[in-house]
């Protein structure tokens, strides 16, 4: 059997000028992941991030706890990357005035993101949540094909993408888009900075082995946005 580790990036500049950018905190974390894995014998047979700087950032400082200097090639891959947060919570209509604190916007965040998952106002996004769910399942599908037998991939990702990948897998291609939306609401919102989810792929395909382990983390280096 082979297995993907999907790891969600370090914790972002929440409300400095550039959000894509890991906080001091979210270095941290990425190279308490990277010695966590090296205790576990993890190493990898390519390592795969979407395009973003947090995914980027979190690869470097990951690499450099676990002390992967010779390590496998890295490879780029955009369907990693997470949707378009900002836009799809600018579009959400109730958006209060000012600016707001963590936890006011995560109660905005949610509300707009259910909206979107909804799938009822399509035409107010240039992603659609079914067109991010097709693109993550087909980051998964490219990824497997290199998680062949005895191999190892970890991917640097965002929470939503692990959140779709972890949705699609528990309830499979028959389940129906509320079910899927709310599934996914519920994995989102729990994913923490850094955890690792696992997925092992075999003859039957990819089937969902753990999610949002995060144990590697002290108390006061759990975060969730």
């Amino acid at each position: 059997m082979g297995l993907v580790l999907m790891v969600r990036h370090g914790q972002a500049s929440f409300g400095a000028d550039d959000y894509d950018v890991l906080s001091p905190t979210g270095w941290e974390q990425a190279r308490t992941l990277g010695g966590w894995l090296t205790e576990r014998g993890v190493a990898p047979t390519g390592v795969v991030h979407g395009s973003m700087r947090r995914h980027r950032e979190t690869l470097e400082a990951l690499a450099e706890g676990a002390g992967w200097q010779a390590g496998p090639a890295h490879e780029q891959d955009e369907r990693w990357d997470e949707f378009d947060h900002l836009s799809v919570v600018g579009a959400y209509p109730d958006l209060p005035e000012g600016e707001l604190d963590r936890r006011a916007f995560q109660e905005v965040f949610e509300r707009a993101t259910e909206r979107w998952s909804a799938g009822h106002h399509d035409a107010d996004y240039d992603e659609t949540y079914r067109g991010f769910r097709a693109r993550t399942r087909a980051a998964l599908d490219a990824v497997t094909e290199q998680a062949g037998s005895g191999r190892s991939v970890v991917v640097v990702t965002s929470g939503g993408v692990v959140a779709a990948v972890g949705a699609a897998l528990l309830l499979g291609e028959q389940a129906d888009d509320a079910t899927y939306a709310a599934t996914w609401q519920r994995l989102n919102t729990v994913c923490a900075n850094t955890s690792v989810t696992r997925v092992v792929v075999g003859r039957g395909g990819p089937r969902l082995l753990t999610f949002n382990e995060h144990e590697h983390l002290a108390p006061d280096q759990l975060t969730y946005r």
